[in-house]
């Protein structure tokens, strides 16, 4: 999937790697499971799609969601990340919106559903740009953010 200079690619023996070295900014870092943690997770919930996330055919970031539906009758994004030197470059949004086709046309999706901490205003601003709304939605110290697609 490509958009623009931004391509997912399903992570491999060749990608892995280069996610786990990935970094969000020091702001971020409290926001945000490192990408091992999400690697290990998606070896035990084999329901989780994992990405790598590139820009000019280097791994600048990584992204997971899961296939099947959960709480609030959606598809859940569980990871969206962009290392901290790749920022503010419009690649997340880029990979959200080929995330968010790929779960149209894959999986069907008429709901997805992200947690983030409401004190992360890059994730705020990056969702709501996308269409996700706040319905009131809360999971632990997380806020649940919804876009539905018609």
């Amino acid at each position: 999937m490509k958009n623009g200079k931004v391509k997912l690619q399903e992570l491999n023996q060749d990608n892995w790697y280069d996610c786990c070295r990935l970094e969000v900014s020091n702001e971020q870092k409290d926001y945000i499971e490192p990408n091992a943690i999400s690697i290990a997770q998606t070896k035990f919930e084999p329901t989780l799609k994992p990405y790598a996330i590139y820009y000019e055919e280097k791994v600048v970031g990584f992204l997971m969601y899961n296939s099947v539906k959960e709480e609030l009758d959606g598809y859940w994004v569980y990871r969206i990340m962009v290392d901290k030197k790749y920022q503010g470059k419009g690649i997340g949004k880029a990979a959200t919106e080929l995330m968010i086709l790929e779960m149209e046309s894959v999986l069907s999706a008429k709901r997805i559903v992200v947690g983030y901490h409401p004190e992360n205003k890059g994730a705020h601003q990056l969702y709501s740009s996308l269409g996700f709304v706040d319905q009131g939605d809360r999971f632990g110290r997380e806020m649940a953010v919804i876009k539905s697609i018609s």
